[in-house]
């Protein structure tokens, strides 16, 4: 059996046929102009639907999106990246395609989606960590989505790390998200080499800072730059307390980490493990939490969308 999952971004939204075993039959992608009122966009993703699944059968269709999401109702209560407020996303889609739809966060389906086929499939009980512009997460508990109330739950992301810390967008200070996004890396690389003008990481870059990446302190700690092992250092130390927050609070058998700075795998996972295990509540014979590297990459977030309605 198929099953259409969606996953809609600010720039693009991306559309997959995918079989009950999560693979994917057929996918397309298309421009959100998110600028244009909601309806515009919802008829553009409804036609790539029909489209997409010419000449196939699929029961339903699942879509993530970005913002706060009351799933039940299908409903996007808020969504900043598309210029969204109170729009009804699922009955929208339903309507133009004659199919039953589900909708919920972007972070949340992506979790699902690596559970149910991708890194977490081992396990009943995981979350997952997108370090990307900001952290996203998202949580299965015995095998289901858990969203928390009206499903706006699970913003780890804005949990405080430390208080009166970095100021945060949300409007908190202190979030887990100033200290463990790419873009938290890459302000304390910044200002690190403004810091150390003899870091390699002026050469790692050409000495051009606008091309530093959430992965430039990574390359060259592993170079042994003094500079670049302490912002390494610290920002390990955090995102290894965030997810300590996780394993007191879920328990999670897995937490699985997305987003462009989990591409160092093991050189990030095995430090973030070893913290972590001499850490934990209950100590290192309680039960272990392992750190894993998403495995499903950009296609998470349809796969995820298509595991909704399976």
């Amino acid at each position: 059996m198929n099953y259409v999952g969606i996953d809609v971004g600010g720039t693009n939204v991306k559309i997959a046929l995918v079989n009950e075993k999560g693979q994917i039959v057929k996918k397309a992608s298309l421009k959100t102009k998110s600028t244009r009122d909601a309806i515009h966009v919802i008829g553009d993703i409804a036609d790539g639907v029909i489209e997409l699944t010419q000449g196939f059968e699929y029961e339903a269709i699942g879509v993530g999106c970005p913002g706060a999401i009351d799933s039940e109702a299908g409903i996007v209560e808020y969504s900043p990246n598309l210029y969204w407020k109170n729009v009804a996303l699922a009955k929208g889609i339903s309507e133009r395609t004659g199919k039953p739809v589900k909708i919920s966060n972007d972070a949340n389906v992506a979790a699902l989606g690596e559970t149910k086929f991708g890194a977490g499939k081992s396990f009943s009980d995981t979350a997952l960590l997108t370090l990307g512009t900001g952290l996203g997460g998202g949580f299965v508990v015995n095998g289901k989505l858990f969203e928390g109330y009206k499903s706006m739950g699970t913003e780890i992301g804005h949990t405080v790390l430390k208080e009166n810390g970095v100021q945060c967008s949300c409007g908190r200070k202190g979030c887990m998200e100033v200290y463990t996004s790419a873009t938290a890396l890459i302000r304390e690389t910044l200002f690190a080499m403004q810091t150390d003008k003899n870091s390699m990481m002026w050469d790692h870059c050409g000495k051009d800072l606008n091309k530093v990446d959430g992965r430039t302190a990574f390359a060259c700690a592993r170079k042994n730059d003094a500079s670049a092992l302490k912002v390494v250092d610290a920002y390990i130390r955090s995102l290894a307390e965030g997810i300590l927050n996780v394993v007191a609070v879920f328990r999670s058998q897995a937490v699985i980490l997305g987003g462009g700075v989990s591409g160092e795998r093991e050189y990030l996972t095995d430090q973030l493990q070893k913290y972590v295990d001499e850490r934990r509540y209950g100590g290192k014979d309680s039960l272990r939490t392992v750190i894993l590297t998403a495995q499903l990459g950009n296609d998470a977030g349809v796969i995820g969308a298509a595991s909704l309605v399976m």
